[in-house]
């Protein structure tokens, strides 16, 4: 991951710019200020976050989650179709050269995953272990990402149900005074909606949105790990490029199609 996601973070942007507009055109922009009441977001924000602490395994995995927000907001710096150029390129030196000639060019290759694929066939492994290692490699890379994308999931289903927890308190404290301190109506009408507001904004304009993105960032991720396997194997196996560009082509296909169809 390296560089910005314009259209994700400019989405992220206008959909604070919808709910301000929306708050301003109702009451002026006095009104953001009614808005702004800090127990109704410890109440939702807290109870949500907490909640999803409860769930994580550990310490490590709730940060890894938190911090996984900066990831939807990033692109691949690893194009699929780059990559799989790259792949043909060693394919053709490898066929020419044998694959001890591939020893050099994995010096210069800057994607990981590959270049340690590249190593290991050049080492002499098995087809078999390297299929191994690499696919052992993508179900716990895969492993992580599901988590992050899990961690959001949570916070955005606790995220509501932490403001309706606000709003029943707002009402309660209403009711209670409402027969003795007029005063303390309008404090508790304010938990009572503003916590589900709250609750709403945290599941709809961040979580639900953050976990789709990590979702596809990773089917991405795993589609580049995918050919870099399939790729390095037929390497291995000395197929010439012609098939190898028709494997990788059809690897890459069918996943766009299950994406079209999910």
């Amino acid at each position: 991951m390296g560089k910005l996601n314009s259209a994700a973070f400019t989405g992220f942007l206008l959909c604070f710019g919808a709910i301000f507009f929306g708050i301003v055109t109702n009451g002026g922009v006095g009104a953001v200020l009614n808005l702004i009441h800090i127990p109704s977001f410890i109440v939702t924000f807290g109870g949500a976050i907490f909640a999803t602490m409860m769930t994580s395994d550990s310490f490590k995995d709730f940060v890894e989650g938190l911090e996984s927000f900066a990831t939807a907001f990033q692109k691949q710096t690893i194009s699929v179709y780059a990559l799989a150029d790259e792949i043909f390129r060693l394919s053709e030196t490898g066929r020419k050269e044998g694959l001890l000639a591939l020893e050099e060019e994995a010096n210069k290759i800057e994607f990981d995953f590959l270049k340690k694929a590249i190593t290991l066939i050049v080492d002499g492994s098995d087809p078999e272990l390297v299929r191994d290692i690499m696919e052992s490699e993508m179900f716990h890379k895969e492993e992580r990402n599901r988590k992050n994308i899990n961690f959001w999931q949570d916070m955005g289903s606790y995220g509501p149900a932490w403001g309706m927890l606000g709003t029943l308190l707002g009402l309660i404290n209403m009711m209670k005074s409402m027969g003795t301190d007029v005063s303390a109506i309008g404090s508790g009408m304010s938990l009572a909606l503003i916590t589900t507001l709250y609750g709403s904004m945290l599941a709809n304009w961040i979580c639900i949105p953050i976990a789709r993105k990590l979702e596809k960032c990773n089917s991405e991720e795993m589609l580049i790990m995918e050919v870099c396997t399939e790729g390095v194997l037929s390497i291995q196996a000395g197929e010439n490029t012609r098939i190898i560009r028709e494997k990788i082509r059809s690897v890459i296909e069918m996943e766009i199609q299950e994406e079209e169809n999910a």
